[in-house]
């Protein structure tokens, strides 16, 4: 959605409710939450042209905490219900509050055919590996033979990788960061606002009563610049505490090198464009480090512009309108032609 000019000066403070934060001290929902109302206030859209939808989760209680209209809704559903309101209502600025559990299982038909059409929303997928408002279990996000409440022996399936399952419904904004890299998760927050379209942002956030320290193994602050790299439109794949390796194409595989080593240069080194249409290289990228030594993607991974659905649906509408002068409103299309009429 783009932003408009507002006479009245916002901040983080601007989108901040009177309500309790009612999560666990530690969790990393806290820092995701604080991200997400300094980035409402960098975007610049009012507080009442503003809607949090959730579904169920701990993730899910965010309507409660921003200064905005919101809907807690039911398990599953922030997608749907957040698609009837941004097609009705299309100059909001609507957001999504939902986590692993609550989209990738009993909601993944809502999140995936969101994504497919295309409908002009602000994911923030909260991904912590596990059930945390229910006390435990497996998620679809968990690794095989993750043991759990509702795993005692391991889980014998493999996980989903959001990223995957976006570009598979034909994403055109993805986007990954850590909860702790607020500077970052800020960054892709502002972008996917500013993105006409679906847009995914995956959090990868600690549940520390449950799954603590899932994420650490990119979330340390020792092993981090080794273990990940931040992707940056224009900008060569570089990472390392050395900023020396780097990511290259080979053959049909991506590879890590350390630059001025076995012949490599910058040169060969990749660089980003998020702009690309074939999705072929975001997804590479953005499966990187899930069954491999390489290092995880974070930044903006995806970011192609399209028509969105509720942009579609609102121009059909004038045209059918400029068309046929005398459909003002849906009665009057579903009355026009011959209808049954029940009667006692």
């Amino acid at each position: 959605m783009e932003t408009n000019a507002n006479p009245v000066k916002l901040d983080a403070k601007s989108f901040k409710s009177d309500q309790y934060v009612r999560w666990c001290p530690g969790c990393g929902d806290h820092g995701v939450l604080a991200t997400l109302q300094k980035s409402m206030a960098e975007v610049g859209i009012s507080t009442e042209q503003t809607a949090v939808i959730s579904g169920i989760g701990c993730s899910s209680r965010l309507p409660y905490y921003v200064n905005a209209y919101g809907f807690h809704t039911i398990h599953g559903r922030a997608a749907a219900i957040a698609t009837g309101l941004k097609t009705a209502r299309p100059d909001l600025c609507v957001w999504i509050a939902t986590g692993d559990g609550d989209s990738l299982a009993i909601g993944g038909n809502h999140f995936i055919h969101a994504i497919r059409r295309n409908v002009d929303l602000n994911f923030i997928l909260f991904n912590n590996r596990i059930y945390g408002l229910t006390k435990g279990q497996y998620s679809p996000t968990s690794e095989r033979g993750f043991v759990s409440k509702s795993s005692p022996f391991g889980t014998v399936e493999d996980p989903f990788i959001p990223a995957e399952l976006c570009f598979g419904a034909r994403g055109r904004f993805f986007a990954r960061s850590l909860d702790i890299d607020m500077k970052l998760l800020g960054q892709c927050m502002v972008a996917s606002a500013q993105h006409k379209g679906a847009a995914v942002v995956e959090v990868l956030v600690n549940c520390v009563i449950f799954n603590d320290g899932i994420h650490k193994g990119v979330a340390q602050r020792d092993t981090r610049e080794d273990r990940s790299v931040v992707l940056r439109h224009g900008e060569k794949m570089i990472f390392g505490k050395e900023k020396n390796k780097g990511i290259v194409l080979d053959g049909l595989r991506l590879k890590v090198v350390t630059i001025g080593e076995d012949g490599y240069t910058l040169d060969d080194v990749l660089t980003h464009d998020a702009h690309e249409v074939d999705p072929t290289l975001h997804t590479m990228l953005a499966m990187m480090g899930t069954s491999d030594d390489m290092p995880v993607a974070f930044g903006i991974i995806r970011d192609v512009e399209d028509i969105c659905y509720d942009q579609a649906v609102t121009q059909q509408i004038e045209e059918v309108r400029a068309q046929k002068p005398g459909i003002r409103k849906l009665e009057d299309v579903l009355m026009k032609d011959a209808y049954w009429e029940v009667k006692e």
